[in-house]
């Protein structure tokens, strides 16, 4: 595990540069990794990731795609457009957790 500073905080990162620590999580942290991602946010992108985090926060994982299309009643299309190239694990990224299963 290492650290990295984001937004001028500094955070534990796994080999990946996942977040460890959801709690050390801001909108700033998220803007500034989307940046990193090429991603600029919308009202959409934080429909995303708000469903992501209370999801995670009642689940206590990262959910996948699929559970994001079905329980958050996002599209898959919707997904690629708003997190192309991998877009669970982009918006898991994103969100400050760490990289869903099932993911590559």
């Amino acid at each position: 595990m290492s650290t990295k500073v984001i937004a001028n905080v500094e955070v534990e990162i796994d080999t990946e540069g996942f977040m460890t620590n959801p709690d050390q999580w801001t909108k700033e942290i998220a803007s500034a990794i989307a940046k990193e991602e090429g991603v600029e946010l919308t009202e959409a992108h934080w429909k995303v990731i708000n469903f992501i985090r209370k999801d995670y926060s009642e689940k206590g994982t990262a959910p996948s795609i699929r559970r994001i299309n079905k329980v958050g009643g996002i599209s898959t299309k919707d997904m690629y457009n708003l997190f192309p190239d991998g877009p669970a694990k982009k918006a898991a990224k994103i969100s400050g957790l760490g990289k869903p299963q099932g993911c590559v």
